[in-house]
């Protein structure tokens, strides 16, 4: 690595230069440095939505077992085949979810997934057969493993391409912070309470917060789209 050093700022390749004066006159909000995306209400926004909905989906795989056979009265058999295809729908979520989102944009595909979690997390306190609960819970996988797969798309949207990967990374913090939070507040909820329902209610709260944060973030997109047209 003491051999490696950054190109200058300004340096391109010849056949780059094209691409990028093609993006910068693209519907990309902004060309920003990561520093400067740090600044922005849009990264705040988006930042909290990942964490919501990483928080929920690794809390409800990481007691995805003991909730079917304590809910539904799943063997531990079948518990632990339905956790095995959890990994499926996650993968199925990362490419299906990521080719919509180019059909219906960015902004509603994660208000999409945020309403279709508020429903399934407060379905599943209801107590539904097991063919039910497991088609929930893979749904909810799918949302799981779509943001991961459409976050880039977004951030390019949101920030350009300028220091896209740094972006993403300092966004990818809020998959640090709810990997700490989603299995404690299971955990914890259950010790106290003796049961997961309340767990559920809690993250469909938790989603209706992130639908209000997507919206949010939508409303300042276009706000900030007006902004630049007027500049232009």
């Amino acid at each position: 690595a003491s051999y490696l050093a950054p190109p200058p700022a300004t340096w391109q390749l010849e056949n780059m230069k094209a691409v990028s004066k093609e993006r910068e006159e693209s519907k990309d909000l902004s060309q920003s440095t990561a520093f400067e995306s740090l600044k922005t209400l849009r990264f705040y926004l988006i930042w909290l939505m990942m964490f919501i909905n990483i928080t929920c989906g690794i809390g409800l795989i990481s007691d995805a077992s003991p909730f079917a056979q304590e809910s539904i009265g799943m063997t531990e058999l079948q518990a632990a085949a339905m956790v095995g295809f959890l990994g499926l729908f996650n993968g199925v979520g990362r490419i299906g979810w990521a080719s919509f989102s180019d059909v219906i944009g960015r902004p509603w595909t994660y208000s999409t997934f945020f309403f279709i979690q508020i429903i399934a997390f407060f379905w599943l306190t209801q107590s539904p057969s097991a063919g039910v609960f497991q088609i929930l819970v893979f749904v909810i996988l799918t949302c799981y493993g779509g943001g991961f797969a459409t976050l880039p798309a977004y951030l390019s949207d949101l920030f350009g391409t300028k220091e896209l990967s740094t972006i993403h990374g300092y966004v990818l913090t809020a998959w640090a912070a709810a990997g700490l939070v989603g299995p404690t507040i299971i955990s914890q909820i259950k010790e106290a309470t003796k049961s997961y329902e309340l767990t559920l209610n809690v993250f469909a709260i938790f989603f209706i917060i992130a639908l209000t944060a997507s919206v949010a973030l939508k409303l300042n997109i276009k706000y900030l789209q007006k902004k630049k047209l007027k500049i232009s």
